[in-house]
């Protein structure tokens, strides 16, 4: 490509575990299901305690437009129905289910019967599937957009630029044939004409993978995009950019550019979906971080406590200061390990005091930095200043709601100010504003 790419920054990767193949975690003695995986209207238990269910069982939904409904991973009964602080700092509900072990699974698990587009919409519904590149936003209405006669292309996004993930890279390497059936699924029934894969330079095995089982499917719409290893490279606005040149502001849909954006391991999910009917029930996620005794890629039962999935990486090597949901970059660092895997979670890392105490915050020295590592060259200490004045108007102007909080701006930051959080606290305040 001769395009100018969009400001972006280095990051040591430590993909520590891309040799580690996936291995499969046997089933806990007990998983704590949430009812608020997504984005949207929390769903409701559909069962109570001392009821018996399956693997693949619905157990939660919503008659709610963005939402998802929610599957046990598990065989076993139904021991409580809890509330818990959330990672995010709410109170959700959780269906406690003790395990059987035999994992059973449910008589409504059968592969979807698809004649159209209403079809795959509703069967995309009824899998559970959100976005599982973190956002977590209900894929079915993300495939029903309302100019859906205007889309033509659907981009994959295989970046996975994040430090120390690597399951989406061994993803791509274990179960490629499943990403090439999701895109093929989901370019027929949305009447797509083009599809892109975009992954990052530094997994070249991945990379030849799909091109290797690409061309051995004979579908040369499909086209294999190497990207920069750069951050936030796998940011959507940014990959749309650096594979179709087009430039999608902040409030803008993907669609309405033309396009479908899914993460690599939703597409994979619908390619074995279509195959077997088994809906969301499990994640492969990285487990790593200098706190961990064994770090590897895992496939997890949803609902599963973060001790247990430590625990079967070999406990912790030392104490953990800091443990994180996602990477290190964008990822939420969490209070406690008693929480439950979710969906969008893709990594468990765990850190101790050495990588995760935060160095002492300085005066701004004015170097610049920050607005050049920005992608969409904006001016992060001008917004934490008029976030600290409370200036809606001046945050307006400077457009923070253009920010995505990927979290560059403070990593190059020699001063160590939290500019992105600043400028998450700046968006709080220019909504607060509107809203008067």
């Amino acid at each position: 490509m001769n395009r100018k790419h969009l400001n972006s920054i280095h990051v040591n990767h430590n993909k520590n575990t891309e040799k580690c193949s996936t291995e499969i975690m046997p089933v806990p003695d007990k998983v704590y299901i949430s009812m608020s995986q997504h984005i949207g209207a929390p769903c409701k238990p559909l069962v109570a305690k001392g009821d018996e269910v399956k693997v693949g069982q619905v157990i939660g939904d919503s008659d709610a437009f963005v939402s998802a409904p929610i599957h046990s991973s598990v065989s076993g009964k139904v021991v409580g129905i809890e509330e818990a602080r959330s990672a995010a700092g709410g109170v959700d509900q959780l269906v406690v289910i003790e395990t059987d072990k035999k994992q059973e699974v449910a008589e409504t698990v059968k592969p979807p019967v698809v004649s159209g587009k209403e079809d795959f919409i509703k069967a995309v519904r009824d899998s559970g599937l959100v976005g599982l590149g973190g956002a977590s936003f209900p894929t079915h209405v993300k495939y029903n957009p309302k100019n859906l006669d205007e889309v033509d292309t659907l981009i994959v996004n295989a970046a996975e630029c994040e430090p120390f993930i690597t399951s989406d890279h061994r993803l791509m390497l274990e179960d490629t044939r499943n990403i090439i059936d999701g895109i093929l699924t989901v370019m027929k029934y949305l009447d797509l004409k083009k599809a892109y894969i975009g992954v990052e330079s530094n997994k070249p095995d991945a990379i030849e993978k799909l091109k290797e089982e690409i061309t051995k499917s004979g579908h040369p719409e499909i086209e294999v995009i190497t990207l920069r290893s750069r951050y936030p490279q796998g940011a959507e606005r940014v990959m749309i950019y650096e594979i179709t040149g087009k430039h999608m502001d902040a409030g803008v849909l993907p669609a309405q550019l033309g396009i479908i954006l899914s993460n690599v391991t939703s597409i994979a999910f619908i390619g074995e979906y279509f195959k077997t009917g088994m809906p969301l029930i499990a994640k492969r996620i990285t487990v790593d971080g200098d706190a961990v005794n064994s770090p590897k890629n895992i496939i997890v039962p949803i609902g599963t406590k973060i001790y247990d999935i430590i625990n079967f990486c070999g406990g912790y090597k030392s104490e953990p200061k800091k443990i994180i949901m996602g990477g290190p970059m964008m990822g939420r660092a969490i209070f406690s390990d008693n929480l439950p895997l979710v969906k969008n979670n893709n990594a468990i890392l765990a850190f101790t005091k050495d990588k995760a105490d935060i160095q002492m915050e300085t005066q701004c020295i004015n170097c610049g930095r920050c607005h050049h590592a920005c992608p969409f060259k904006l001016m992060p200490t001008a917004l934490s200043n008029a976030m600290e004045q409370r200036d809606a108007d001046r945050l307006k102007k400077l457009k923070v709601m253009s920010c995505m909080e990927c979290g560059s701006c403070a990593y190059v930051c020699p001063a160590k100010r939290p500019l992105g959080f600043n400028n998450k606290l700046g968006k709080a305040i220019l909504k607060e504003a509107e809203s008067k």
